[in-house]
């Protein structure tokens, strides 16, 4: 990208987990970028982060901190994203948000670049960055639709505190040492509603990650049925959900059964998930090799394997999918979609 223009490049949230995460890869990427700002709430404004061996003063993120910038990624929670990414458009800047804001606003597009790149082009300042969980199984399900057609999909998610937020990977540590150490459990992040009932993460699963709708699936749980029907492009899709957060610090975990409509040859399948751009193919049971959240961890791809037949359903195909959860899906996510911008510009 050394050819391309240099961008006024913002990070808003940059000193929370996926704003870091957002820094280091702009850095390894060498995005072109002219002057980089670096916005937070005003409790982490006066914090020094370094980029490419200088530092850089973490500024207060108001409506003035956008003139001149041209390129804004968002990480610091809806409400920012409500208030600020319009005025940001407004200046000009073209705003990634990472958060849940604008991912179903008709006039936003909601963007996997291996998905659906092409929606890039139809945004009116802001494009949005789909839930953590959605991105890694679209991804997967991408080759599976463009050849088969997809019927339903049902997954279960195994997710792990990141997601929550850098309080609640190290609440998983606490509560960890508390156990081997005999002593009492004390929960106070998890899982992360309104309601003041806490649950041990360590040693433990629970089966809830945002808050309760009138349906009884979580918000969390409907943002993939919605998200997935966006970003495929197509409402026929059946998707269903449940999503459980387990003491596993990086890396989500997902087992997704996936009806197809046409006939499928196992191996051809294999073939198409590992020809698909940026899904690994990691499906030896002979060798026990399958992908694992300890080793997708820190790494920008998706990984898939158990891949096999439904038993009793012909058409219906089983899979076990994983990746970073604040890489590819979040921060890696939103710098490809910047360096599509970029290469565009």
């Amino acid at each position: 990208m050394s050819n391309q223009k240099l961008f006024t490049v913002a990070v808003v949230g940059a000193t929370g987990a996926v704003g870091e995460q957002m820094i280091r890869l702009l850095e390894e990427r060498n995005f072109p970028i002219q002057e980089l700002k670096l916005l937070s709430s005003k409790r982490s404004a006066g914090t020094k982060l370094r980029f490419k061996g200088r530092e850089i003063t973490v500024e207060e993120a108001t409506p003035e901190s956008f003139q001149g910038v041209e390129i804004a990624l968002f990480s610091a929670g809806g409400d920012v994203s409500k208030e600020l990414c319009p005025v940001a458009a407004g200046a000009g800047a073209v705003c990634i948000d990472n958060t849940s804001a604008f991912r179903m606003d008709p006039d936003t597009p909601l963007v996997v670049p291996e998905v659906n790149i092409d929606k890039i082009n139809e945004h009116k300042g802001i494009i949005a960055n789909p839930n953590c969980s959605t991105i890694q199984m679209v991804q997967v399900l991408k080759p599976l639709h463009d050849r088969f057609g997809v019927s339903r999909v049902i997954v279960s998610t195994y997710q792990a505190v990141s997601g929550a937020g850098a309080r609640a990977v190290e609440e998983l540590w606490r509560q960890s040492k508390e156990i081997v150490n005999g002593n009492e459990v004390k929960p106070d992040i998890l899982p992360v509603s309104s309601l003041p009932v806490k649950h041990q993460i360590a040693f433990n699963a629970i089966p809830q990650i945002d808050k309760f709708l009138d349906n009884g699936f979580t918000n969390e749980e409907m943002k993939m049925t919605r998200e997935t029907k966006k970003i495929m492009g197509d409402d026929s899709i059946e998707v269903s959900a449940t999503c459980v957060r387990i003491p596993v610090a990086y890396g989500h975990s997902e087992s997704v059964y996936v009806e197809l409509k046409q006939d499928f040859d196992v191996e051809e399948v294999k073939r198409l998930l590992a020809d698909a751009p940026g899904v690994v193919l990691q499906d030896d049971p002979a060798k026990q090799l399958y992908p694992l959240a300890a080793s997708a961890a820190g790494k920008l791809d998706t990984f898939v394997g158990r891949v096999r037949r439904d038993l009793s359903n012909p058409r219906g195909l089983h899979m076990w999918i994983v990746s970073d959860n604040l890489l590819k899906g979040a921060a890696w996510n939103a710098v490809q979609i910047a360096e599509y911008i970029a290469i565009q510009a």
